[in-house]
């Protein structure tokens, strides 16, 4: 049985994936599923994240290790849960089978106003400094990473959000040190000794999509664009991403 484990983004947590795990699960018929929370989100809400990346990856590599989940396992990960995948892919490459990353970006491939579109600053910096309610802050999240929701869906989407969010908040301080980490990490020029998917969301509001092709060339990985989705591609074509996972698997001989 192959084993996958997921990996969320900035002060998110394995709760955001939703229904995309189950639907993965469905794909992939014969794979272990699991999700992972970063340290200082989900229920690990109450720790100090880690102000670097590696820290973060050598924190989920604890908790599988205290899981009793033995290596070798496939990663899936987006945004900042995908740095900490590319570190673990670099620093213990013997400990993965396979790694997908999905609308990321690497230091020093990509200019600053790639990684995180200038035309959102505003409402990032609101995000982080500026007091709000649960929900205003969990819709303009939505705004900010999704394409595809209709209203009476993404109404839906905010109202777990926020369920999410009140009961295992992230604070201010872990959410900064979150940013900083993303912010500090370097990958090198080097590719991994990791097979690698690179996904990316034409339409990413967040992280240009040029960060995901120039990655995929820089480490010679396999790359697929979803051409209209947002940001968060598990929320907006949960189903097209597990078949892009399942394709790639059986082609590289991973299921």
């Amino acid at each position: 049985m192959t084993t996958w484990i997921l990996l969320r983004g900035l002060t998110r947590e394995s709760g955001h994936w939703g229904a995309f795990a189950e639907t993965l699960r469905a794909r992939l018929a014969d794979a272990r599923v699991l999700t992972l929370d970063l340290p200082g989100a989900g229920g690990l809400h109450r720790l100090r994240s880690p102000a670097d990346i590696e820290a973060t990856t050598q924190h989920c590599r604890q908790q599988l290790a205290a899981l009793a989940v033995e290596p070798p396992f496939h990663l899936l990960a987006m945004s900042l849960g995908a740095m900490a995948a590319a570190d673990w892919a670099v620093r213990w490459p013997g400990e993965l089978a396979g790694c997908v990353l999905i609308n990321t970006s690497l230091r020093p491939f990509n200019p600053w106003y790639q990684r995180l579109r200038p035309a959102n600053y505003a409402a990032l910096l609101g995000l982080a400094f500026v007091p709000q309610a649960s929900r205003p802050r969990e819709q303009t999240i939505l705004r900010l990473t999704s394409r595809h929701l209709d209203a009476q869906t993404g109404a839906a989407v905010v109202d777990a959000w926020t369920a999410l969010r009140d009961a295992r908040p992230v604070s201010r301080a872990n959410a900064l040190r979150q940013l900083l980490a993303a912010m500090r990490y370097r990958a090198p020029a080097r590719a991994p000794a990791v097979p690698l998917l690179v996904l990316a969301s034409r339409r990413d509001a967040l992280v240009d999509a040029r960060c995901s092709q120039r990655l995929a060339r820089q480490w010679h990985a396999d790359f697929v664009e979803h051409p209209s989705a947002g940001h968060d591609l598990a929320l907006d074509d949960g189903p097209w991403l597990a078949d892009q996972v399942a394709r790639w698997s059986q082609r590289k001989g991973m299921s």
